[in-house]
């Protein structure tokens, strides 16, 4: 089934005093692209996110945020600089001495001094938090493919529909064009029936003249590949593996085809046909740039 690379998926885990929130946010794109948001101090997530993601999406860009809180008593450690709260205190009995003023200097005044106290967050331990990261992703993972899967039934509805229309015009465009080869030899008759007082017809030459205009105006080896090039396009709308890049190379195959019918035209139904055909198809190739 088809499946859209638009989607949106969001999920919070917390275990142990760790608090995760993954936030993925895919657009179209011709491979898959990942782009990570995340606290510098468990980077190492990443590459578990990857491996996940990959297993997962096979295109598109995808935008990751995390956002993570360790609340655990031993989250953080207080470091007092305590050369550095010396010199703060002997300063200010310096600066005081020339005036005897009363010493109000107390401990939380010095600890509250510029760089005195460092607040450092203590080592993460990987593994807790890889594993947390995995439940979170897999639970964002879920609702952002439910979006995708949603907006894809849309489109295979959509897309479908389109195919069947070109298919309709191909079937057209078969049932015109031996009309065209008949018009023409009538017409050369007609013109002959004019001219039959008048000048010496030769027959042999008007019926190879016919038969190399239907030669070059034939559409039929067109029409054939068309009809198979439909009914590969209709395969990998159901089939169940990803099928954008593959859609787009039949599509591109099936405006070649009607490139060629058009060259080939030279009755205004038929133009009409190649000329809706190119329309649709031209909606049909801005509709798979979507599919994953």
């Amino acid at each position: 089934m088809v499946n859209s690379m638009t989607g949106f998926g969001r999920a919070s885990c917390s275990r142990d005093g760790r608090e995760m929130t993954i936030e993925l946010k895919s657009v179209n794109h011709r491979y898959l692209d990942l782009s990570f948001r995340m606290p510098r101090h468990i980077g190492f997530i990443e590459e578990v996110l990857r491996v996940l993601l990959n297993e997962n999406l096979s295109r598109g860009h995808v935008d990751i945020f995390v956002n993570y809180r360790n609340t655990r008593n031993d989250a953080r450690t207080v470091r007092v600089d305590a050369a550095l709260l010396g010199q703060y205190i002997a300063a200010a009995q310096q600066a005081n001495a020339p005036y005897g003023l009363r010493d109000d200097v107390s401990l939380m005044s010095m600890l509250r001094m510029p760089d005195v106290l460092e607040l450092t967050e203590a080592e993460e331990d990987k593994d807790a938090v890889c594993a947390l990261a995995k439940e979170t992703a897999l639970l964002a993972l879920s609702e952002l493919k439910d979006m995708r899967a949603k907006e894809g039934t849309r489109l295979y509805a959509d897309l479908y529909a389109r195919a069947d229309v070109v298919s309709s015009l191909a079937e057209k465009a078969a049932l015109r064009a031996p009309l065209v080869v008949s018009e023409y030899k009538q017409k050369l008759d007609e013109r002959i029936e004019k001219l039959i007082d008048t000048a010496e017809v030769d027959r042999q030459r008007l019926a190879t003249e016919v038969a190399l205009f239907a030669d070059k105006a034939s559409i039929e080896e067109e029409i054939v590949r068309l009809r198979s090039h439909v009914a590969a396009y209709k395969a990998l709308l159901d089939s169940v593996e990803p099928a954008g890049r593959k859609l787009d190379f039949i599509v591109q195959e099936m405006n070649r085809e009607f490139n060629t019918m058009g060259s080939k035209a030279n009755d205004k139904d038929l133009v009409k046909c190649v000329l809706d055909g190119k329309a649709e198809i031209e909606k049909i190739r801005e509709q798979i740039q979507n599919i994953e």
